[in-house]
């Protein structure tokens, strides 16, 4: 309208940091043209976490001189770091008019920066804001400038200065000038937690922000104090962020140039032992990334993983720009480690530094493209636990700067909600670009290293930008894992159901349960699948010849209830190396569905087996085992290694039948009824060791 036109608006910024960007972003979804002041130039104004901001008051009284004397024309005036915009100038001129002040100012809760004139103030009732905020006023140009008349030195206080004005009664008068204590205008959210609500259209996910005390919906919206957190939360959703699809995500997007693609230092940082880490760098190897663009760091505190570390950094580090590791026998504490690699992503004048730490498993190679493109300073693909509400962020911080869940949390994790958001902590993977190297900071009294660098980014403005758009891999489990017993994945199903499987059921199980491929039988009644892959194998293998505690093979047995063993083979059983509620949880999950598809009508959930145990046959051991029935319904045998290349001989003949199994593979595994009918013997091994895992089922 030709009265929105006289509105002027203006703003004060020496550089533009993220919160810059979103303020102008806000002002152009509302088609509000704004007037940086103060641009590239220094700032002259002092600490803004203490008193200062005088130099807002000097460029503004310069830049509206011209207009001092034009009656009709409006100066809006707000900061711009901490401050969103969410409406037009229709709706702004409409509530300025409302007020009927000639000028109106924001106020808070808070009188700041002198308290003691905090009685001065006109009272008001009940939650309305008494005190005056100087980051964002209104008011007619000839009002605004004799506001300004005053000299200040560039370091003096704004607010304080602006305070002094409103609590002369006789200047207050002549000016026109009232306080905006309901907050119909302007919103300042330190201290007012409790006053305003988000809401959020469930079609759309455009966001209001309402103040629920005065039922009004303020235009401008300021994180003044202590409450940028809670802006950048509220920020997710305010100015048109989403328009039933995420329409922030679709802004200033990176267009990836092939022949100058940046320069990426990869920084992986191990500082626990973390299970299936041979996965991990199956992941790290997937990301699609020339690796002459790339600098390797690599970093573990923990003798388990030094192996692999060296193997890679030394091997696959070859085809890297640069390669460094450091293993747990440098003695480099995390903190150090993590700086180390700033250090050298300095020094090598990378563009970026990706962080992916042991516990996050990169399932999607486009993952360094896809953060890239975002454009950010700092920015994450959410991870999460399989199954699990537990994720790579915090939605919220409590007051003591810990984790704390937000509104949205459940909603981003599941994806139910897709876009980009601004949270207050990250960690396990995430995207840095060189313009936030410098505000890093681990070291730290309380906070853990991961900690200190969010709340270091935090203080320096820098958004930690989350994006759930594409599900680009996932967290392993650390909680309770035991890395000092051999081959320690191996335990982990209970806790990480879904790498266990990928590390330790063949690709090739799924076509077993399919109805239409038909399942091999060597024998009749006898059947064959093809269950778990050489890893199971191996280190099942390996455990047990760990353990080392074989039994002698003589009937005497004191691990069973009678004491007695009329078969006794060389063995150990599975309740000896603590694996026996696993290995009931591995039968139930994968080996059932396969009983039931080919002994149909027979049901028993969950499965018993009271006798889980691997045998080892040897030439110069037991060779072989005599003519015997099973105590159980049915019997699994899973071959642990090869016929023919492991051990000569061996196999099983199933007496009623005359027919024997004898080209057993790893990996596969034999299912046979137990009961009298079904005699059979073990064949003799020799030459070699072969190894096989056995389950009497449902004794």
């Amino acid at each position: 309208s030709d009265q929105t036109d006289k509105i002027k608006v203006f703003t004060v910024a020496s550089e533009p940091t993220d919160g810059y960007r979103r303020y102008i972003r806000s002002s152009h979804v509302y088609d509000i043209e704004v007037t940086t002041l103060g641009m590239g130039e220094e700032w002259t104004g002092g600490d803004m976490k203490k008193a200062g901001g005088g130099v807002k008051i000097n460029l503004l009284r310069k830049a509206i001189e011209p207009l001092k004397d034009a009656q009709d024309t409006l100066i809006l005036f707000t900061d711009s770091y901490d401050v969103i915009i969410t409406a037009g100038l229709d709706e702004i001129l409409e509530k300025f008019k409302e007020s009927g002040a000639k000028l109106l100012f924001s106020a808070e809760k808070f009188c700041w920066p002198d308290k003691s004139l905090a009685n001065k103030y006109p009272e008001v009732e009940g939650k309305a804001s008494r005190y005056l905020n100087s980051g964002a006023f209104i008011g007619y140009a000839p009002q605004v400038y004799a506001l300004l008349e005053q000299p200040i030195e560039d370091t003096g206080d704004d607010q304080l200065y602006y305070t002094q004005v409103f609590l002369d009664e006789t200047k207050r008068a002549k000016l026109g000038m009232k306080l905006d204590t309901q907050s119909r205008l302007f919103q300042n959210l330190h201290g007012a937690k409790n006053d305003v609500k988000l809401k959020v259209d469930l079609d759309s996910n455009q966001g209001t922000l309402q103040n629920i005390d005065f039922m009004t919906t303020p235009a401008i919206i300021h994180g003044n104090g202590l409450s940028k957190v809670d802006l950048n939360a509220y920020g997710n959703y305010l100015a048109k962020t989403f328009s039933g699809i995420c329409t922030v995500c679709q802004e200033y997007v990176l267009e990836l140039n092939e022949k100058e693609l940046p320069v990426v230092t990869l920084a992986i940082i191990v500082p626990q032992a973390v299970p299936f880490f041979d996965m991990f760098l199956q992941g790290i190897e997937k990301i699609n990334y020339p690796k002459d663009r790339l600098h390797l760091y690599m970093y573990t505190s923990v003798p388990l993983h030094d192996a692999l570390i060296e193997a890679y950094a030394t091997n696959q580090g070859k085809q890297y720009a640069s390669a460094k590791f450091v293993l747990s026998t440098d003695e480099l504490d995390e903190r150090s480690a993590r700086q180390l690699a700033l250090d050298k992503a300095q020094l090598q004048h990378s563009d970026y530094i990706f962080f992916v730490d042991g516990d996050a498993h990169i399932d999607d190679g486009e993952v360094l493209r896809e953060l890239l493109k975002l454009n950010k300073q700092f920015v994450a693909p959410l991870f999460n636990k399989y199954y699990e509400l537990w994720s790579n962020f915090w939605g919220a911080l409590s007051d003591a700067g810990y984790y704390a869940r937000s509104h949205d949390y459940v909603d981003i994790v599941k994806r139910d909600l897709v876009g980009i958001f601004n949270v207050p902590h990250v960690t396990s993977i995430y995207l840095i670009k060189h313009s936030a190297f410098d505000v890093i900071k681990y070291e730290h009294e309380e906070f853990d290293p991961d900690m200190a660098m969010c709340e270091s980014l935090r203080n320096a403005g820098i958004f930690m930008y989350i994006s759930n758009q594409r599900n680009l891999g996932h967290l392993v489990n650390v909680d309770n894992f035991n890395s000092s017993v051999v081959r320690p994945d191996f335990y982990t199903l209970l806790s990480n159901r879904y790498d266990w499987t990928k590390k330790y059921i063949h690709p090739n199980y799924a076509n077993f349960l399919n109805e239409s491929i038909p399942v091999p039988q060597p024998c009749p009644d006898v059947y064959w699948f093809q269950v778990v892959t050489e890893d199971f194998c191996d280190d099942l293998v390996a455990i047990m010849e760990g353990h080392g505690k074989w039994s002698d093979g003589s009937n005497n047995d004191k691990r069973l209830e009678g004491g007695y063993e009329a078969v006794p083979t060389r063995d150990i059983h599975m309740r000896q190396v603590g694996l026996d509620t696993l290995y009931l949880k591995f039968l139930n999950i994968f080996v059932r569905p396969l009983q039931e598809r080919v002994f149909t009508g027979y049901y028993h959930n969950p499965v018993r087996s009271l006798m889980n145990f691997m045998v080892r046959y040897r030439p110069d051991e037991q060779p072989s085992l005599r003519p015997h029935h099973d105590s159980s319904t049915y019997t699994i045998n899973i071959a642990m290694n090869n016929a023919g290349e492991d051990y000569e001989g061996g196999g099983c003949r199933f007496l009623r039948y005359n027919c024997s199994v004898t080209e057993t593979k790893k990996g596969w595994m034999l299912m046979h009824p137990g009961r009298l009918t079904h005699f059979h013997e073990g064949l003799l091994v020799t030459k070699g060791t072969r190894y096989i895992m056995i389950s009497f089922i449902d004794p």
